[in-house]
């Protein structure tokens, strides 16, 4: 299922609320592997960073499983959903980078586009769903500003060393 397709039922927006789903729990555990590698003495404001990342990926995954409880769909086994995640976005490995940041800095612009492509795609569709459109929207719009602003955050942190 691609996000580039128009979202036309419960059914297909569950699907890809639980892709947002998997996308957030490889944010967070690599965010907790990269804080569980660093050396004994760690960068207080890396630390910081990794912290509130693994946070907000549980905190948006709350808000992701509410959106799929409105829908009262059944959901979709969680290794079909983590097999689509990794071929369309675990094209990258966190031993793929040679620094913590530039891999956090992969995972929050992965993300942000993947909140992106679905609000376009739900925007773009015609289809009515079991849960409000604008709170749907709101929603996923808040999620990826979220998304935004750790883009941002790990870039200032980048440019400071």
């Amino acid at each position: 299922m691609s996000v580039s397709q128009r979202v036309a039922s419960d059914d297909q927006l569950a699907r890809l609320l639980q892709i947002g789903i998997v996308l957030e729990e490889v944010v967070e555990a690599r965010a907790h592997r990269h804080y569980q590698q660093l050396d004994a003495e760690l960068d207080a404001e890396v630390e910081t960073l990794l912290a509130d990342a693994a946070e907000e990926s549980a905190d948006h995954r709350e808000r992701l499983e509410s959106l799929i409880d409105g829908l009262g769909v059944d959901s979709v086994p969680f290794d079909e959903i983590e097999s689509l995640v990794d071929a369309r976005y675990g094209r990258t490995r966190p031993e793929d980078f040679d620094d913590v940041l530039y891999d956090q800095l992969c995972n929050e612009e992965t993300a942000y586009k993947f909140y992106d492509d679905l609000i376009e795609a739900i925007e773009g569709s015609d289809g009515s769903f079991s849960v409000d459109r604008e709170e749907l929207i709101a929603t996923l719009a808040a999620i990826r500003d979220e998304e935004a602003e750790g883009v941002r955050e790990v870039t200032e942190v980048m440019e400071r060393r």
